[in-house]
């Protein structure tokens, strides 16, 4: 079994194998990640930690398609990525893959709505109204879709680019320090409805953040150091989380 696997019976959502990624070259060479295996269950919520400069954002990067490693495989639910040219897997993180960032990256001239369904109108997909009033129930945005991103608070942003993650149903959905930018009350509202499309729908969250309370959402912390695995954690608590970063942190 691969590092920090829960593994749901049809197999890992995510699996990385010996990913290795460095930058440059010669004496300017970073080694960004060192021999990662990694797996993440379907159905799970699992947060990645780490010091700064442990790897997390590459990880993510990798692991998301976003980039390319260096050395080792990334599979999506059994596909490789390696295998996909550009416009294979362009087509993949479209369909196949949920994102949510700290910056909520919604387009200022599009309503609610509008927002939600932009990936299924890239992908040549029709926006039934039913899919969308679905989406907007299951993240309690049901009453703002003919809004603009700028009447709204935060919080509800947020909601909206978690409903557009949702939106074409993917595999996984990859969260970077998705509650960054809002109050800690606004964030754990964030958070408790990550962890409930996970229970209650079998959605798949990978959220990488570096607060503890965050990471106690997820139902396990796996902790990188120095671009490989150091541990992995079981029913975190903030406290528990904190005293293993610190330790990190030291070593």
């Amino acid at each position: 079994m691969a590092h920090g696997e829960a593994t749901g019976a049809s197999g890992p959502a995510v699996e990385l194998e010996s990913v290795g990624k460095t930058y440059g070259r010669g004496a300017g060479e970073v080694t960004a990640l060192r021999g990662l295996t990694i797996a993440f269950g379907r159905g799970t919520f699992t947060a990645v930690m780490g010091p700064s400069g442990a790897g997390k954002s590459t990880f993510l990067h990798c692991a998301a398609g976003l980039d390319r490693p260096t050395s080792g495989s990334v599979r999506l639910g059994g596909t490789d990525l390696a295998a996909l040219d550009e416009a294979q897997l362009t087509m993949l993180r479209r369909e196949r893959v949920g994102f949510v960032f700290q910056a909520y990256n919604l387009l200022d001239s599009l309503t609610v709505a509008e927002n939600i369904t932009l990936p299924l109108l890239l992908a040549g997909e029709p926006a039934e109204p039913a899919r969308l009033d679905r989406v907007a129930r299951r993240v309690g945005i049901a009453d703002r879709l003919g809004h603009r991103p700028a009447q709204l608070s935060g919080g509800q942003q947020q909601r909206v680019a978690i409903a557009r993650a949702l939106v074409t149903r993917p595999e996984v959905i990859f969260a970077d320090e998705p509650t960054g930018a809002l109050d800690s009350r606004t964030g754990r509202q964030v958070l408790a409805l990550l962890r409930e499309v996970v229970d209650r729908d079998g959605d798949t969250v990978v959220m990488v953040t570096h607060d503890p309370v965050a990471a106690s959402f997820a139902q396990r912390v796996v902790f990188l150091a120095d671009g490989a695995f150091a541990e992995v954690l079981e029913s975190p608590t903030p406290e528990r989380v904190a005293a293993r970063m610190t330790r990190l942190e030291e070593w």
